[in-house]
């Protein structure tokens, strides 16, 4: 194969050749040049949001679970009570770092196909007031589900309880604007709707709970108020950076921006995301959500209901056509996923959707008709 296989996962995903050779150069890690793309990578991400007035930006080593883990440790004092309503396998995740970090977590149970109820948040923090914080994921996407991220905001400033999002797989893709949703952080990563390369997260903290913060991480490493207070000073990051990874997100947000931002961006995701759910149907697949809560991420299909169908072998089979899906991560039903995100397009979708149909056939199915 002369390309690059198809990344159909929610990260990371397919980059463009423009932030592929970003990374050719190598930086120094406290050089002047180096700090400069730092502090506009920081500056162009608060743009993103419409954070400059109400926001600081946070960058942070890792993947993306390593600045969830982050935000909470800087955010959450430790004697904080956090709820997190779980509709999916990261808002269990969320609950079980938090839970790890000596914070104490109630989980909100919530059915994996449905978006989380911001009428039951708000009964849970008027039965329980020692609730500081709630843990929202945007889009789990564990399932694909979209969560009502401005009327949880809204529920959560009325009671005057903290907000955190897992932002992972929706910013920059998703509207949010600091201007009309509060929150204390807010939380993504470099290698997923802004289509750069993975290896660093970001997490937005409200300028107005910053000093708050100070001493509630019990890391080193994770303390995002140091952090802040250390590249303030400096205009350095504390520890060393993930240099090749900051300046192709330095390209890659170039690149967003050329595009046209955020509506331009959802718009060809959405193309994408239509461009697969009917190819998908014409073969018989059916996905686990409702089109009326699917966020256009990415989606979770039933499993054929064949006796010939095995996951290994249908991934193997896409992967030699040159697409990589991804396993479900549901436990009551047989699924797998696929990304509708990154530097691809109608086309590429529908690629994709051919090497599937070729596929069922190599496998002897006849269609993808679920169980269901």
């Amino acid at each position: 194969m002369d390309r690059d296989r198809i990344l159909l996962t929610p990260g990371p995903l397919t980059t463009t050749l423009r932030t592929k050779l970003a990374m050719l150069k190598d930086w120094g890690s406290w050089d002047g040049d180096f700090n400069a793309v730092t502090a506009s990578v920081r500056s162009r991400l608060l743009d993103i949001v419409h954070g400059q007035d109400t926001h600081v930006v946070v960058p942070l080593q890792g993947s993306g679970t390593f600045s969830v883990e982050a935000a909470v440790a800087t955010v959450v004092p430790r004697d904080g009570h956090v709820l997190v309503p779980d509709n999916g396998a990261y808002c269990k995740r969320a609950a079980k770092l938090s839970q790890m970090m000596g914070r104490k977590a109630t989980v909100m149970p919530v059915s994996e196909e449905q978006p989380v109820s911001p009428a039951e948040i708000e009964a849970r923090l008027a039965a329980d007031p020692t609730i500081t914080h709630v843990i929202l994921i945007h889009c789990e996407t564990g399932t694909g589900v979209e969560n009502p991220l401005a009327a949880v905001a809204a529920v959560c400033e009325k009671h005057g309880k903290g907000l955190i999002v897992d932002a992972m797989s929706s910013f920059a893709a998703l509207p949010i604007d600091a201007r009309k949703v509060r929150f204390d952080a807010l939380i993504a990563a470099s290698g997923k709707c802004l289509e750069g390369v993975p290896g660093m997260g970001f997490v937005f903290l409200r300028k107005a709970i910053l000093d708050a913060c100070a001493g509630n991480s019990q890391s080193l490493a994770m303390d995002l108020h140091d952090q802040h207070v250390y590249m303030g000073k400096t205009g350095q990051w504390r520890f060393t950076p993930p240099t090749h990874v900051v300046v192709a997100l330095s390209e890659a947000i170039a690149q967003y921006v050329e595009e046209g931002g955020q509506p331009a961006r959802l718009a060809r995701y959405t193309d994408n995301y239509r461009t697969l759910v009917d190819g998908m149907a014409a073969l018989g697949f059916v996905p686990f959500l409702k089109p009326e809560v699917q966020a256009p991420i990415i989606v979770t299909f039933h499993a054929p209901n064949h006796p010939n169908y095995d996951f290994k072998r249908f991934y193997e089979a896409a992967k030699a056509r040159g697409f990589l899906l991804y396993p479900g991560k549901l436990t009551q039903v047989e699924t797998f996923r696929v990304g509708c995100i990154g530097a691809i397009g109608r086309n590429e979708m529908q690629q994709a959707v051919n090497a599937v149909a070729d596929t069922l056939k190599e496998m002897g199915i006849p269609n993808g008709k679920p169980a269901i």
